[in-house]
């Protein structure tokens, strides 16, 4: 951090000042940073809360789901005014330029940054931690990631293999599902080979978003642990060359399933949103989502017909957790502490798992007899894979550098061959 005369004059007068305005960590930007890092260090949760009292925390994250959008709005947002006097202020903005905006303000020097709160996890956060974007270790100073979070999991303590050493901390759980409708093809493909005969008997009728699309991407690696088993992944070096080798007969898997796929593989549609709306049409029989028990919602709301199911390969799909962070440069990271450290609260995560089916990061053996309840009462709805049945053939994510590697090496050897 680059001192400066003015710096080390305006620290002196600030450690006189903040006594008087400490109950609004977002009141101005401080030039000693590293200072009010060891103060937070040392704060206590109770006086953490004290110094956020009636100021913003800007959450920065995904704004493609407006159930979501909804809920951190009407539900998360008036929590957090009401009991911590915190004033939630949610900006919609994809991770890429999420990064590159956070890049940008570090570069610049700025102390009070505009980004607090980030969702975010697998290369992004590996490449955030590497280039010392993101503020931290602070879950250890969260109540609630003590008591309720299983501290150990390798849900928790890696993200796409990568060490999160407390750097982010659980917001929710996402595993990949494929979804059909019964009515339409009764008999949904259990493996790969099931799924090329699936695709020759409905051809034109069934494709993935395209890479790097995050469900395209998933879809992708799926593929590969069925048809090259996923344990080498887990710990193999980040070598174009390495990794190809190793992903050659799934190379030559997808490139025999392209023939018949919508527009023969020749081109793939933009993006998961495109490949949902093709579904719903009736213009695709597949589609494919992280979003677990988003199949009931859909139904509901009249998106989906009432015969539609998710459902699995047998060996299983890939599941992972995403985090939330704190930007190095926030100028409230005690507001996004506190913000935090509710959103993994059994109350916050039981409203989550009953309003939106998202897998709740609480550890269930870690709940009192009325917070299961909460969770238990749960009606996840029709169309969904019962949750002991989609966690028992839950798959781990790949290391986070192998993912761009794959993506590459799909559109130099899949697209139109």
């Amino acid at each position: 951090m680059k001192k400066r005369i003015v710096a080390c004059l305006m620290t002196a007068i600030m450690v006189l000042g903040l006594a008087a305005c400490g109950n609004n960590a977002k009141n101005e930007s401080r030039e000693g940073g590293e200072k009010e890092e060891q103060d937070l260090g040392d704060m206590t949760f109770d006086e953490l809360k004290e110094a956020a009292k009636g100021s913003t925390v800007t959450f920065y994250g995904w704004g493609g789901d407006e159930l979501l959008n909804e809920w951190l709005d009407d539900v998360f947002a008036p929590a957090m005014k009401e009991e911590y006097d915190i004033t939630m202020e949610r900006i919609p903005m994809d991770i890429d330029q999420v990064l590159s905006q956070l890049s940008g303000e570090i570069q610049a020097g700025e102390k009070d940054g505009s980004i607090d709160m980030i969702w975010i996890n697998g290369e992004n956060f590996r490449s955030a931690r590497e280039n010392n974007m993101l503020y931290g270790p602070f879950v250890e100073k969260l109540p609630n990631f003590m008591e309720y979070i299983d501290t150990e999991s390798e849900d928790v303590t890696l993200d796409f293999a990568y060490p999160i050493e407390g750097y982010e901390a659980p917001y929710g759980k996402a595993q990949m599902v494929m979804i059909g409708d019964t009515a339409v093809t009764p008999n949904f493909p259990q493996n790969t080979d099931e799924l090329m005969e699936f695709a020759k008997n409905n051809k034109g009728k069934v494709t993935y978003p395209a890479l790097p699309d995050f469900t395209g991407s998933v879809f992708v690696r799926n593929v590969i642990y069925e048809i090259c088993g996923y344990e080498q992944f887990l710990d193999m070096e980040a070598d174009k060359e390495t990794v190809k080798k190793a992903i050659e007969p799934a190379l030559a898997y997808m490139r025999q399933l392209n023939p018949y796929l919508w527009n023969e593989g020749k081109t793939f549609p933009d993006s998961s949103t495109t490949v949902d709306n093709m579904f719903a049409d009736g213009e695709l029989v597949l589609n494919m989502t992280y979003d677990a028990f988003g199949t009931s919602i859909k139904i509901e709301d009249g998106t989906y017909t009432e015969t539609t199911q998710a459902f699995q390969f047998d060996k299983g799909t890939i599941g992972n957790t995403n985090f939330m962070a704190i930007a190095a440069n926030s100028g409230n990271k005690a507001g996004a502490m506190v913000a935090i450290n509710e959103m993994m609260s059994p109350e916050i995560q039981a409203d989550r798992y009953d309003t939106m089916k998202v897998l709740p990061v609480v550890d269930y053996d870690k709940l009192s007899d009325e917070q299961k309840e909460a969770f238990d009462k749960v009606d996840l709805g029709k169309g969904n894979i019962p949750q002991d049945e989609l966690l028992s053939k839950r798959l781990p994510e790949m290391p986070a550098e192998l993912v761009p590697i794959i993506e590459e090496i799909w559109l130099e050897e899949v697209v139109g061959k």
